[in-house]
């Protein structure tokens, strides 16, 4: 008799739910700052700090959100024998994406009458600290093993 083909084993990366819950808590604490930063540049600034205020608020919020994004796509490819070549592909793709849309933003809206550029840059702080702040706590209370991802044998039996 033969015997049966055990099944393949799940090649999900065990980093998936610590990049999955760093994205909800960033995307709640974003919320939060989009609230307190539009309400603080309106007061200090009138309309034009409300507008400075959320349009930094979603800059850092998307340039921080691509990151984990693109490594969880990434991690769909963790079964692929080119699993290695299409991560760094993609995580590098992510990166150099952020850095084209930050240059070209900041070449457009450098003399943008209708920006504050105070509540602009403050925001963008505020969030990129918060990012920092989320990835560093959802990171360290993740319980991940120092050797993940890996299939150990099977115990020894007594005879």
């Amino acid at each position: 008799m033969t015997e049966p083909t055990p099944a393949p084993a799940d090649r999900t990366p065990t980093s998936n739910p610590v990049l999955r819950k760093a994205l909800i808590w960033g995307a709640a604490l974003a919320g939060v700052i989009l609230v307190v930063s539009g309400v603080l540049g309106y007061v200090f600034a009138g309309t034009e700090g409300l507008v400075s205020a959320l349009l930094g608020t979603v800059m850092a919020v998307v340039f921080m959100g691509i990151t984990a994004a693109s490594i969880l796509f990434a991690n769909r490819f963790a079964g692929s024998d080119l699993f290695v070549g299409v991560f760094f592909g993609i995580v590098l793709g992510g990166w150099l994406l952020k850095f084209i849309v930050f240059i070209v933003l900041v070449v457009l809206l450098r003399d943008a009458e209708w920006l504050d550029p105070t509540v602009l840059f403050l925001s963008i702080v505020a969030g990129v600290i918060a990012s920092l702040v989320v990835d560093v706590l959802v990171v360290a209370r993740s319980r991940l093993p120092y050797a993940s991802d890996v299939t150990l044998p099977p115990a020894p039996k007594d005879e």
